[in-house]
């Protein structure tokens, strides 16, 4: 068992390193053999510090997995529901991606993925390919075949 200050700081520490939600810290400190209202109490102390926001978590998620990693919008909502954020910090998280930015960034996604497509000669089944790409990227259906339906330039 571990001691109250102790739990604290190594919560603290874990939560300094890189940005947490409340369910990583409760499993740390369930970890550490900390549960129920103790937990809650550090926690408690933690959003009060500073050291614990989800809706900064969700900003920095959202941004980075957009211009890290290409992911539109569906696939980090997923994400963050699955870390059991709240509404609302899902929301401050996807309000970060810019609408421009997110359409130039699939447009970009779309024609990288078309050159590496180029031996498919079907045009129908090339947009297909495209088309699950980057919804599989979690970018919107509807957006996706607006772009690749859009006659080029």
């Amino acid at each position: 068992m571990i001691i109250r200050k102790d739990a604290l700081v190594k919560a603290a520490n874990f939560c300094a390193y890189q940005e947490r939600t409340q369910a990583e810290v409760r499993e740390k400190l369930q970890k550490l053999g900390v549960d129920g209202d103790e937990a809650d109490e550090i926690i408690v102390y933690l959003i009060e510090e500073n050291y614990l926001n989800e809706g900064r978590f969700a900003k920095i998620f959202a941004g980075s997995k957009f211009r890290v990693k290409h992911w539109g919008r569906t696939k980090i909502l997923y994400e963050l529901k699955a870390r059991k954020l709240s509404e609302h910090s899902i929301r401050e998280g996807l309000a970060e991606i810019d609408d421009e930015d997110y359409i130039e960034t699939l447009r970009t996604l779309i024609e990288k993925k078309k050159r590496e497509l180029r031996s498919e000669k079907q045009p129908l089944v090339l947009k297909q390919k495209l088309a699950r790409y980057a919804i599989s990227k979690g970018f919107e259906g509807d957006l996706v075949w607006d772009i690749i339906n859009k006659p080029e330039k």
